[in-house]
C-alpha cells in the first residue's frame, strides 16, 4: 500500500521467493493447536459455563451469563483501543516473535490461575477477571500469530497454509474437549480423584489447557523467526504510536480503500460467526432439547466438521481466491440459519447445526488469507490489529439483535438476528473491490516471475 509509511525492513522469506518449509508450516500451525485450549475449552464450552453456572450467585441482580458477558465486554473494549497500536509498535521494532512469546506466556499463566476459582460466589470476581484478562492476552497473541502467515507461506500456498492452521486449531479443540469430557466431566468418579469438590474437575481442565498451550507453542518459537531488519526504526512513545496510527489510517483510506472496505465487511460477518458459537449451546438446550453433556459432544463433532471445511476450502481457495470462498460460506450460513428456524428436535439440530459449522471454518480461514494478501510488507501486524479492532467494534451487534428477536418470539426467533448480521456482511463484501495494481505486484514479488499468477492477479475481478 503505497500510502502507508514505508517500513525499514528486508523482505521476509515469502517475498524473497523462497519456497515454504512444511516443517515451519506445521510448527506455526501447532501454536493454533495449543491455543485451542483457551478458545474452544475455556471460553466456549467449559470454563465460562462453569463460572456462569457454579461460581456466580443464584437469584442475584444479574445472572451468571450476564456477569460473564460483562467481563467479555470490558475485555473487548481494552482490545479494541490497544490492539492496533501494540501491533504497530511490534512492527516498527521487528519484534513479532517477542510479542507472541510474551502474550502466549501470559495466556498460559492466566489459565493456571483459573485453578484458584472455586465453586463459590466469593470467587466470582477472580473468575471474571481471569476470563477477561485471558481474552485480552490471547487476542494480542493472535495479532502477532496471524500476521506471521506470510513468513510461512507463498502467494500460491497462502490459502492452503491458512486452512492448515485453522484445521489444527479445530482438531486441537476436538482432542481437548474429548479429554475434558471423558476424563474430568462425564465420569462420576473422575481420574486423579478430583471428585470431592464439585468445581475441581473444571479447574483441572483449565490446568490441562495451560499445559497443552505451553507445550504445543514451543515448536513455533524454535522453527520461526522474525525476518532480518536492515535498519531499526527508532522506538516511539505510546502517544506517538497513536498519532502514527491515525496518519496511516488516513493514508490507507486515500490509497487503498479495498482494505478499509474489507475490514468493515469482515467485522460484520465475523460478529455473526462469533454469535454462532456464543449462542449455539444456548439454542441447543433451550430450543432443540440437547442435554448439557450432549452439547459438549456436539462441540467435538462441530470442531471436526469445521476443521475439515477449513482445510478443504483452503485447497480450493488457492484456485478460486479467498473472496469466492467467503461469499459461498456466508450464503450457505444464512441459508442454513433460515432452515434452523423451522426444524425441530435434537436430530434436526445435529444435522443442520453441523452443516452450519462446516462453513464457519472456511469463512474464518479465508478472511485471514484475504487480509494477508492485502497487507503491505512490514505492516502486517498493525493491519491484523485493525482487523481485531474492527471485529471488536461491532461485537455488540449480533448479541443485541439476537436479544431483540428472542424477546419478540423466543430463543428460536433470535436466529433471525444472527442471520441478518451475516447477510449484512455478505452484502458489504460485494462492494469490496480487488486489490490495486501495487498489491498484485507485491504478491508477484513473492512468487517470482510467474506469468500465470500475474495474469490471474491482473485480470478484472481478481479475488
Amino acid at each position: 500500500m503505497a500510502g502507508l509509511t514505508p517500513p525499514s525492513a528486508e523482505p521476509d522469506a515469502e517475498e524473497a521467493g523462497r519456497p515454504p518449509s512444511w516443517g515451519r508450516v506445521i510448527s506455526w500451525g501447532l501454536w493454533d493447536w495449543g491455543a485451542s485450549g483457551f478458545h474452544a475449552v475455556i471460553t466456549t464450552f467449559v470454563f465460562s459455563v462453569y463460572v456462569a453456572d457454579m461460581v456466580a450467585p443464584k437469584g442475584g441482580a444479574r445472572s451468571g451469563a450476564q456477569w460473564v458477558s460483562l467481563s467479555m465486554t470490558l475485555a473487548g473494549f481494552v482490545i479494541a483501543i490497544t490492539a492496533p497500536v501494540i501491533g504497530q509498535r511490534a512492527d516498527r521494532a521487528g519484534r513479532r516473535m517477542r510479542n507472541l512469546g510474551i502474550f502466549t506466556a501470559l495466556t498460559v499463566l492466566d489459565m493456571v490461575l483459573m485453578v484458584l476459582v472455586k465453586a463459590d460466589p466469593a470467587y466470582l470476581l477472580l473468575g471474571l477477571v481471569l476470563l477477561g484478562a485471558g481474552n485480552v492476552f490471547s487476542e494480542f497473541a493472535g495479532v502477532s500469530y496471524h500476521s506471521m502467515l506470510k513468513l510461512v507461506s507463498t502467494p500460491r500456498t497462502v490459502g492452503r497454509v491458512s486452512g492448515i492452521g485453522w484445521s489444527l486449531g479445530y482438531f486441537g479443540g476436538i482432542v481437548l474437549l474429548a479429554v475434558s469430557y471423558f476424563v474430568f466431566i462425564k465420569p462420576k468418579v473422575p481420574f486423579f480423584g478430583v471428585s470431592a469438590d464439585p468445581g475441581l474437575p473444571y479447574r483441572m481442565v483449565a490446568l490441562l489447557c495451560a499445559a497443552w498451550f505451553a507445550v504445543f507453542a514451543i515448536p513455533m518459537f524454535v522453527a520461526v523467526r522474525d525476518p532480518a531488519r536492515g535498519v531499526r526504526t527508532p522506538a516511539v512513545s505510546v502517544t506517538e504510536s497513536y498519532r502514527i496510527l491515525g496518519r496511516d489510517l488516513r493514508r490507507l483510506w486515500r490509497s487503498e480503500r479495498t482494505a478499509v472496505w474489507f475490514l468493515g465487511a469482515s467485522a460484520l460477518y465475523r460478529d455473526g460467526l462469533a454469535a454462532i458459537f456464543t449462542f449455539g449451546a444456548i439454542l441447543a438446550t433451550s430450543v432443540y432439547g440437547l442435554s448439557p453433556s450432549d452439547v459438549l459432544v456436539f462441540g467435538i463433532a462441530a470442531n471436526v466438521v469445521a476443521a475439515l471445511g477449513a482445510v478443504t476450502a483452503g485447497i480450493v481457495e488457492d484456485r478460486v481466491g479467498p473472496k469466492a470462498i467467503i461469499m459461498t460460506s456466508l450464503i450457505a450460513l444464512v441459508s442454513t440459519a433460515v432452515v434452523l428456524l423451522f426444524v425441530h428436535g435434537a436430530g434436526m439440530f445435529w444435522i443442520f447445526g453441523l452443516i452450519l459449522c462446516l462453513w464457519v471454518g472456511p469463512a474464518q480461514s479465508s478472511s485471514r488469507t484475504y487480509l494477508t494478501r492485502l497487507a503491505p510488507h512490514g505492516r502486517e501486524q498493525e493491519l491484523f490489529g485493525l482487523y481485531t479492532t474492527t471485529g471488536r467494534a461491532v461485537s455488540f451487534l449480533a448479541p443485541a439483535l439476537f436479544g431483540v428477536f428472542a424477546a419478540m418470539g423466543g430463543d428460536r426467533v433470535g436466529i433471525v438476528g444472527i442471520a441478518l448480521v451475516l447477510l449484512a456482511g455478505l452484502v458489504a463484501l460485494l462492494f469490496v473491490r480487488r486489490p490495486q495494481a501495487h498489491g498484485a505486484a507485491r504478491l508477484e514479488a513473492g512468487a517470482g516471475a510467474d506469468s500465470d499468477l500475474v495474469m490471474e492477479q491482473s485480470a478484472p475481478g481478481w479475488r
